[in-house]
């Protein structure tokens, strides 16, 4: 069964104006998403989502298609990364091309490297599930956070309170790069996180979410660091 990565961006960003083809230690941050679909070798396409003409040029210039332009009901603030996924495979449907996979990948994501994609991809095949996704740990355990009412602090859980970290469950959240999905679940549940989604647990230095300027410097720091330590 055929594979396809689909890389969402859309040209309206608004915390970080134009964020999808912003420069990311030398290149549009979106090349890195493109690169690392292309050289994972387990996609029979990649293609980008968009309503933007520059950045479909963009995308292109990196190696991924364009073969069609994002309708604008999927262009608006509202309009989910799962509908915007269905949008594509239904476009390619009318062409008469069906998948059997598909990995959704988000534009800003330079931390995602071609061999998590294919070890993503491959549990997916080998598991039958209906997705993977990746996560990550929280380094704080979320169980013993507080919050600030009335002008004073309290624990969010006290009855925790006397717990020790290491007593309690290990939590996760999402790491927000990609989604591999298995195409008829996703037909048929229409979510990203389906009845039987796995695990692809990645390192805390992999991760960072780019949603604010200090969010970005904060990520090059972190990429730098991390290509001067291969």
């Amino acid at each position: 069964m055929e594979k396809i990565a689909i890389i969402t961006a859309r040209g309206g960003s608004k915390r970080i104006p134009r964020k999808n083809i912003r420069e990311f230690c030398g290149r549009p941050i979106l090349a890195y998403s493109i690169q690392a679909a292309l050289e994972s070798g387990v996609f029979d396409r990649v293609m980008v989502s968009t309503d933007d003409e520059e950045i479909g040029e963009i995308a292109r210039s990196w190696g991924a298609e364009v073969p069609f332009m994002r309708s604008d009901r999927m262009s608006g603030d509202y309009a989910t990364t799962a509908q915007v996924l269905a949008e594509v495979l239904e476009e390619y449907g009318k062409r008469g091309q069906t998948f059997g996979f598909l990995c959704g990948i988000y534009p800003t994501a330079p931390f995602l490297r071609p061999e998590t994609l294919r070890q993503a991809m491959g549990l997916l095949e080998e598991s039958g599930a209906d997705a993977v996704a990746p996560v990550v740990r929280f380094s704080f355990p979320p169980q013993r956070g507080l919050v600030i009412r009335d002008g004073e602090i309290r624990m969010n859980t006290p009855e925790l309170y006397l717990c020790r970290s290491q007593d309690l469950e290990p939590v996760y959240h999402d790491v927000g790069q990609f989604y591999c999905l298995n195409a008829e679940s996703f037909g048929r549940q229409g979510c990203l996180v389906m009845e039987h989604t796995l695990p692809y647990v990645i390192s805390e230095l992999e991760v960072q979410d780019i949603d604010t300027e200090e969010d970005w410097r904060l990520a090059e720091l972190k990429y730098r660091m991390r290509q001067g330590g291969e």
